[in-house]
């Protein structure tokens, strides 16, 4: 086979662009991401739509002037009479003078009649429809649409046109000559949030709305898309059943008091107890913070002033920041403070509820999953979880995403050895299908994403003991921990983190936690002290995975309801599972947000979810 055979064969091979089945328009990645960076498709039609990323404008060259060449008596021209008029301006100003020099109205008629029209232009324009991260050039003629409907960023606009190689050599390989305007999305500069260029990602926040419009916000979708397409890729491989979970429950799996409760009582003086309300000193506490902003504000200009201390003035510059957003929290609060009644939840009669009962968001899907693996084997849940601790922390969401799992006839170290494979199965499907939005958030965020998420695929995972997890900690003498280390603390944010960060370097699986760290249903180990539990920590990134074995013995788990102090009345559907055919049952949570945190190299779990929710703030 010859070369020129073997190129023929090579396009042949390449994939065909893909048309959007409920569109007209080809998708972007299909031409730019092609092995010939879209060189195959040149001279093809196609119809694209996107929104404008950047434009320049070029000014056509200016056709030559009447007044440059000379009106020969007998000589064929192609002078319109405007150009002709155009040339004799100094003549006919002369005339105006003469004839009516203060005449404006004459004088303004005329002159906007010899006034010369706008030069031809072209207009290059930077197309980008989210599919991927490349954009494609668009060249559209002034005589299509006036510029400036088109040029200015955030601008939606589908064209139909053919497909080229730039006239002028560049980065971009090909180009798309448009020939028809078929929609254009006009945007309001003044108002439009991304009119500026690489605007922080906190900052960004605002604009839950707009914010997948950047290119780095775009990568993340993408990537948590290709994340939850191989989380259910995976349990359907391993012959997992998917079962939808209530999100409304009765029922607290992990026995928090921290939870959102649902109720239609809220306004309905009739259907509630003598409504008590709570005293909310926010507004004392909103006052006191702006005092300390104004402070803090002429501190930073002192130091301005100096420029003697900039590591001083960036610390400054941090903690202002810190204490503006609690300023717009507590603002939130109190707008929101005008709008609602705070009543105490054990003055509402429940009975008269829409339940007829206290109901809240889940927490966990976990104990409604296990009803289902005790009939259909391996089972998982993909869905929102609700947790009301008013934290700050940057790992955590009120709302946020996990995949529950619970699986018949397994045991703790059953469950440790899935959460390893389906750890290495996610990242492996990543850096195989997210190379493109991996090599840009290794330029912009962080360039060590590709080695970490190398390194979890291996599943090169340490395993240890709680007690051995203490024991490692008391011996560190570099570091001084917020808490005391001793047996029975529960293992922060901040020690686990520096378990896995400092101390092994690497994935770190504790387990066999003290019972009181760890909720009401996991099982109890032959020490009656310990419980069959595990917490997987990832460096950077925290804990993703936490799991356990659950109870199946009847009388440990009602002695454990009765010692937790917990309603039973509650967990009465759950007790008939260990009284009509139980099962040895193990099973995992995986916190989706934070996995996706980790695979893209980000600080604050907020920038990878589309609509984030946080304490004090809930926007869109």
């Amino acid at each position: 086979m010859d070369s020129d055979q073997q190129g023929q064969l090579a396009v042949a091979k390449m994939p065909a662009p893909f048309l959007s089945r409920y569109s007209s328009r080809i998708i972007l990645k299909t031409i730019l991401n092609r092995s010939d960076n879209g060189l195959g498709m040149v001279g093809e039609r196609l119809v694209i739509g996107g929104w404008v990323k950047s434009s320049k404008e070029h000014k056509k060259e200016e056709p030559l002037k009447t007044s440059d060449v000379p009106l020969n008596v007998g000589t064929p021209t192609d002078f319109t009479c405007t150009e002709v008029i155009q040339s004799r301006i100094p003549f006919l100003r002369s005339i105006i003078k003469v004839f009516g020099g203060h005449s404006h109205n004459i004088r303004d008629k005329l002159e906007s009649f010899i006034t010369k029209p706008p030069p031809p232009s072209i207009s290059v324009l930077q197309i980008s429809d989210g599919s991927c991260v490349r954009s494609l050039q668009i060249v559209v003629d002034s005589s299509l649409v006036p510029p400036s409907n088109i040029m200015l960023t955030g601008t939606c606009i589908l064209v139909e046109g053919i497909l080229q190689q730039p006239l002028l050599q560049g980065k971009n390989l090909i180009e798309l000559k448009a020939e028809k305007i078929l929609h254009v999305g006009l945007v309001d500069h003044a108002k439009y949030p991304l009119s500026k260029k690489r605007i922080p990602l906190d900052s960004l926040r605002d604009h839950a709305h707009f914010r997948p419009r950047t290119t780095t916000v775009a990568s993340v979708m993408r990537i948590r898309n290709a994340l939850t397409h191989a989380t259910h890729t995976f349990f359907h491989n391993k012959g997992f059943l998917n079962v939808q979970v209530p999100i409304i429950t009765t029922t607290d799996s992990e026995g928090s008091s921290q939870k959102f409760h649902v109720t239609t009582l809220l306004g309905q003086k009739s259907k509630m107890e003598k409504p008590i309300s709570i005293e909310d000193k926010a507004g004392e506490r909103l006052q006191s913070v702006k005092v300390s902003i104004a402070e803090k504000n002429k501190q930073i200009e002192e130091l301005k002033r100096t420029d003697s201390n900039k590591e001083a003035l960036a610390a400054a510059l941090q903690d202002l920041h810190k204490t503006n957003e609690l300023a717009l929290q507590l603002e939130a609060r109190e707008k929101s403070k005008a709008d609602h009644t705070y009543v105490k939840t054990d003055k509402l009669k429940f009975s008269e509820d829409y339940f007829s009962c206290q109901t809240y968001l889940t927490v966990s899907g976990r104990l409604h999953l296990e009803s289902y693996a005790c009939a259909l084997g391996d089972v998982y849940s993909f869905g929102p979880r609700f947790h009301a601790e008013r934290s700050q922390s940057k790992n955590f969401l009120p709302e946020t995403n996990m995949v529950d799992l619970e699986m018949a006839f397994s045991q703790l170290e059953d469950a440790m050895n899935c959460a390893n494979d389906l750890l290495m199965f996610l990242c492996t499907w990543v850096l195989e299908h997210c190379a493109e939005d991996l090599a840009f958030i290794s330029k912009r965020v962080d360039n060590t994403i590709v080695d970490r998420l190398q390194s979890l695929a291996t599943g090169s995972f340490d395993k240890i003991s709680y007690a051995e997890a203490i024991n490692v900690l008391k011996k560190v003498t570099v570091k001084k921990f917020d808490v005391k280390i001793e047996h029975g603390i529960p293992l922060s944010e901040e020690l686990q983190c520096y378990i896995a960060d400092e101390i092994y370097k690497r994935p770190v699986i504790i387990y066999n936690y003290p019972k009181d760290l760890k909720p009401f249903n996991v099982r109890l180990n032959d020490d009656g002290k310990t419980v069959a539990a595990f917490d997987l920590i990832v460096p950077k990134a925290g804990t993703l995975i936490r799991g356990s074995q659950t109870e199946e013995r009847f009388n440990m788990l009602d002695s454990r309801i009765k010692e937790l102090s917990l309603l039973k009345d509650q967990y009465w559907w759950y007790m008939d599972l260990r009284r009509h055919g139980t099962a040895k049952n193990s099973g995992f949570s995986l916190m989706f947000d934070l996995l996706v945190l980790n695979a893209t190299g980000l600080n604050d779990v907020r920038d990878v979810i589309p609509f984030p929710r946080s304490f004090g703030k809930a926007c869109n």
